[in-house]
């Protein structure tokens, strides 16, 4: 696809659907791949920031002339209509996308979404199984960070998906299979306790928490936590 890593990894995510918006569009490469690829008529793309909508704006002007996509500038889910079929969310912490979601006024659960928090992902996953979602692909992957992607939809059952603690904490395929940026993650951060470890001021309640840390990190890594 030719964005980078981890805009293609996102882009690799998106299918052909009715309508999709891409919120927190940023420079709008992923609304231009939808495009590009005839995997949406009409695209909404919108950002809080003004620079970087007009960036988007640039970038996809094209397809606003001809109608085909829409800039927004806004926060959240404004200006984005509840019955968006696809939405993707990339480069938020997952504390802000789920206070997007849940929203009193613009608020809505997508059809299918694809989300990328840079942290607090555990809050997302929670909110997510609790609101019914079904979550098809979690993981880590790496592109200079280490980033999680969580893909899903809108689930049609009452039954709500099974996560464990550890699950939701690292995600599911990340405990399943252990793939190798998730692996060099939890390594890295099990160096940096250690490195923490060492400090001779370290107050006793401080150290005891970070052994305690270490000592589940190691469990995921050798599978003893799932």
């Amino acid at each position: 696809m030719g964005y980078g890593k981890r805009i293609d990894t996102l882009c690799s995510f998106l299918q052909k659907t009715q309508s999709f918006a891409d919120v927190g569009c940023d420079h709008g490469y992923c609304s231009e791949y939808v495009l590009k690829n005839k995997l949406c008529e009409k695209v909404i793309f919108s950002d809080v920031s003004k620079g970087s909508l007009a960036k988007a704006e640039k970038l996809l002007a094209p397809y606003v002339r001809q109608g085909k996509a829409k800039g927004v500038l806004g926060d959240g889910f404004f200006g984005v209509p509840k019955d968006t079929e696809t939405v993707l969310i990339a480069g938020m912490g997952g504390s802000e996308i789920v206070s997007i979601l849940a929203d009193a006024k613009y608020g809505f659960l997508p059809k299918q979404f694809v989300f990328q928090p840079m942290h607090d992902s555990e809050k997302l996953r929670r909110y997510l199984v609790d609101k019914g979602a079904y979550i098809e692909r979690d993981y880590t992957f790496e592109d200079g960070k280490y980033y999680d992607v969580i893909v899903g939809q809108r689930s049609v059952g009452t039954e709500k998906q099974a996560y464990t603690d550890a699950e939701y904490e690292f995600g599911k395929e990340n405990i399943m299979r252990k793939g190798e940026a998730f692996l060099k993650r939890t390594q890295k951060q099990i160096d940096n306790i250690e490195k923490y470890l060492l400090q001779p001021a370290l107050q006793a309640e401080s150290r005891a928490e970070l052994l305690k840390r270490k000592e589940r990190l190691q469990g995921v890594l050798v599978g003893e936590i799932k």
